[in-house]
């Protein structure tokens, strides 16, 4: 059975944010002994060996120096080096919950950009849905003291900078994925490197394994990402980022033995609720849209 591509697009990002909460689960362990430059070089350098070679099997080597659009391109490569640097610079400084809420503003954000910079309508139901996941982020993180400081800040702009990155990827939709995440992980990988020269900590292999696993995992989220609004519009899957709060919650009760609050079932219950609302709703009007255009044919 073939998946209809709005809900293709929620499937990947859904997936997308599973493998992002890994990574910012074990990236939050690692940023407290070792320079967040060093993290971004050594964690995209082994993202590069794993796509380079793939690329160039495939004969797509080439293409990355036909750069399409490459103002949005370069600009988007910006983005992207501010989010994950904002992201461990804020993790550094506050509680990871905390940065989670302020991260999990972007759906708001990207709600609000498409539709001044790509124009999509976004109806009463995606709107409430978007209220009533962060509804559920803010119940169970509720804000605390550490929230209003200048690493709050980074958080946001982080989280802002996250929403401007959908906002180019379903821009650039055109451009092969794998040329987007290439272009991407060599421009944090240069980001990093350059401050390798200011501070370097020997990691353990342990250590030196996990952030060379950042790499393959941080890539492929941005991979499923970046497909997912390709696949459906950014106002239909963004939603869908609150999810992170969920598996969050899964691996801490699986790996830590935590046990959620009745407030964070609660806040979990509404995340859940609301991308199930969108879930169904794309569902019910992309088959209205199917016999709409089979009735059309036929007269």
């Amino acid at each position: 059975m073939k998946i209809k591509p709005h809900l293709a697009g929620i499937l990947l990002m859904l997936g997308g944010m599973f493998l992002f909460t890994l990574n910012d689960a074990i990236g939050k362990w690692l940023v407290a002994d070792y320079p967040v430059g060093q993290i971004l070089a050594v964690r995209s350098a082994a993202a590069l060996l794993i796509l380079l070679p793939y690329l160039w099997r495939q004969g797509l080597l080439a293409g990355l120096f036909r750069i399409e659009q490459p103002g949005l391109q370069a600009l988007r490569v910006t983005l992207v080096v501010a989010e994950v640097a904002l992201f461990y610079l804020a993790v550094r400084h506050l509680p990871l919950a905390d940065v989670f809420m302020f991260y999990l503003a972007s759906p708001i954000f990207v709600t609000l950009l498409s539709v001044v910079f790509l124009g999509e309508r976004v109806g009463l139901a995606r709107w409430v849905a978007v209220a009533v996941g962060f509804a559920g982020v803010v119940l169970i993180f509720p804000p605390s003291a550490a929230a209003l400081t200048l690493p709050a800040l980074m958080a946001l702009a982080g989280s802002f900078s996250l929403a401007l990155m959908m906002i180019l990827a379903r821009r650039l939709r055109a451009s092969n994925g794998f040329h987007l995440i290439t272009l991407q992980t060599s421009g944090v990988a240069l980001a990093g490197a350059v401050t390798l020269p200011l501070s370097w900590v020997s990691p353990s292999p342990l250590a030196f394994g996990l952030i060379c696993l950042l790499g393959v995992v941080a890539t492929t989220a941005h991979f499923m990402l970046n497909h997912a609004v390709k696949l459906a519009p950014a106002n239909v899957v963004a939603p869908f980022q609150y999810t992170a709060i969920v598996w969050a919650m899964a691996l801490g009760y699986l790996v830590w033995g935590d046990v959620p609050t009745p407030a964070a079932l609660g806040g979990a219950a509404l995340i859940v609720s609301a991308g199930l609302a969108i879930f169904f709703h794309e569902n019910r009007t992309q088959r209205q849209a199917e016999l709409s255009e089979k009735v059309v044919s036929e007269v």
